[in-house]
């Protein structure tokens, strides 16, 4: 968790032209210092000493994880890489001469240090973010590359076509881009807010707002952690979200800061653009809201439509399933809301699995993956309204941070499957399979513990949850 009391001197009002200066330069200073960084496929790799000169990053109250054990790290493209890969071939299944119904365990990319905050999967490629600043690209389970900011850990990735936008816990959302001369160099476009926006800002007092008390801030910047990102269903519009407690809207064409919507009364933990142009955020103040965007001319303009949840526990994490039917929602409690669009967002139940927090979910046509502080994956299959816990993956030793899911193209049995990738604060990236066609597990009790590889059916219960933690992610 991030400190609230950390300083962001450059945040200060400008009254003034002197103040305005002041500002502008320490802005202009910072922003040299980013541009100023060489980025290559081979020349910047993390270390655990830090050599950013940062400060470490925050400590969580999850941060229970083991360590791994050591490996002898294999030659890696990366001199001197941290990151090593073991992969698992599963034998044959008894069943099926392919194998392909295989669920479980594929394979492990294990790290030495630093925390799995951040994934994202596009075809063959893994891209991997964490607090060491780094952005780790993968390529058949092979270190393929890898880019590097100069400040703020990576806790959120996003692809949109050839340019990759993350999110950091500085509050900057930074822009990357593939070499046209070649795929495996990253090179950095720029970041949200643009340096022009923000100097241009600065110097008109009224292009700030009050943040906290004594203290206010240009309206195009974020002021604290981005916890997630999202792109509109027409790819023109990226949201981001923070625990400043606002959504900011930008325009992917010119990187401009279309507005800022003051969202709920506490850390925006997630947000996800969803359905029928609507907008949905969840929050460490316990509440899941929806907004209505409505294009104005060139600009667009988001207005609140009307508010899903309010319960004592943080909202962690929010999905919307790729045939646009499901809104689910994890809690600091286990549990795991939905909602349905073809019933006017009704809410349709509610999902109870995990022991700890849910803190990341993800989808894939009727499939739902949630990963959790019991260092647990269930593996949910919807068919006939009602959702079926088909399998639950257990391998981390640490809480699973975040997960994204590919279908499996490899063989010729068409979809079923899936390749899942989750990080956790192990330290680790672990790979697996899922079959969509696994039987459901034998109904248990709603309290047993989950065991590895097993797990049970259910009905979706209507319900509300039980109070939990309130915490941001």
């Amino acid at each position: 968790m991030k400190n609230n009391s950390e300083a962001w001197d450059h945040d200060s009002m400008a009254t003034d032209s002197s103040s305005a200066k002041k500002h502008t330069a320490a802005i202009l200073q910072q922003d040299q210092e980013e541009y100023s960084f060489c980025l290559s496929a081979t020349s910047e790799v993390s270390s655990p000493s830090n050599d950013d000169g940062g400060p470490p990053p925050p400590p969580s109250e999850y941060s229970r994880a083991s360590s791994p054990p050591s490996w002898e790290l294999p030659t890696s493209p990366l001199t001197k890489s941290p990151w090593s890969s073991h992969m698992l071939v599963p034998e044959p299944s008894s069943a099926t001469a392919s194998g392909y119904s295989y669920t479980g365990l594929m394979g492990s990319l294990v790290r030495e240090e630093g925390h799995i905050y951040s994934l994202a999967a596009a075809g063959e490629l893994l891209y991997t973010g964490s607090d060491s600043k780094n952005i780790r690209v993968w390529k058949n389970q092979k270190e393929f590359s890898g880019f590097k900011s100069n400040s703020g850990l990576v806790k959120a990735i996003i692809i949109a076509g050839e340019r990759i936008f993350t999110g950091h816990q500085d509050g900057k959302i930074r822009v990357w881009k593939i070499s046209g001369k070649d795929p495996s160099v990253y090179k950095r476009t720029g970041s949200l807010p643009t340096f022009k926006a923000t100097v241009k800002s600065s110097f008109n007092p009224h292009k700030y707002v009050e943040v906290s008390k004594n203290r206010n801030a240009i309206w195009i910047k974020h002021t604290d952690a981005i916890s997630s990102l999202s792109l509109s269903e027409d790819k023109s519009v990226l949201y981001s979200a923070s625990w400043d407690k606002t959504i900011k809207v930008w325009r992917v064409s010119d990187y401009k800061c279309l507005e800022s919507i003051t969202a709920h009364d506490d850390a925006v933990n997630s947000v996800v653009s969803g359905f029928d142009g609507l907008v949905f955020s969840g929050s460490a103040d316990g509440s899941v809201k929806v907004w209505r965007r409505e294009t104005q001319g060139k600009g667009t303009k988001h207005f609140f439509s009307q508010s899903l949840l309010k319960q004592e526990c943080a909202v962690t994490a929010l999905a919307v399933d790729p045939l646009a039917t499901m809104l689910y929602c994890g809690s600091s409690d286990g549990m795991i809301n939905f909602w349905e669009r073809d019933k006017f967002l009704s809410h349709e139940g509610v999902l109870r699995r995990h022991k700890l927090a849910v803190l990341c979910l993800a989808t894939a046509r009727n499939m739902l993956f949630s990963g959790s502080a019991d260092t647990n994956i269930c593996v949910w299959r919807r068919e006939e309204g009602q959702h079926l816990c088909v399998s639950v993956l257990n391998g981390h030793s640490g809480p699973v941070k975040c997960l994204a899911v590919e279908e499996d193209c490899s063989h010729s049995g068409g979809g079923g499957h899936y390749m899942v990738y989750s990080g956790s604060l192990d330290k680790s990236v672990k790979i697996w399979r899922v079959s969509a066609q696994a039987s459901p597990m034998v109904q248990q009790s709603p309290l047993s513990p989950p065991a590895a590889t097993s797990g049970h059916s259910f009905v979706s219960q209507s319900g509300s949850s039980r109070p939990g933690q309130r915490r941001k992610q």
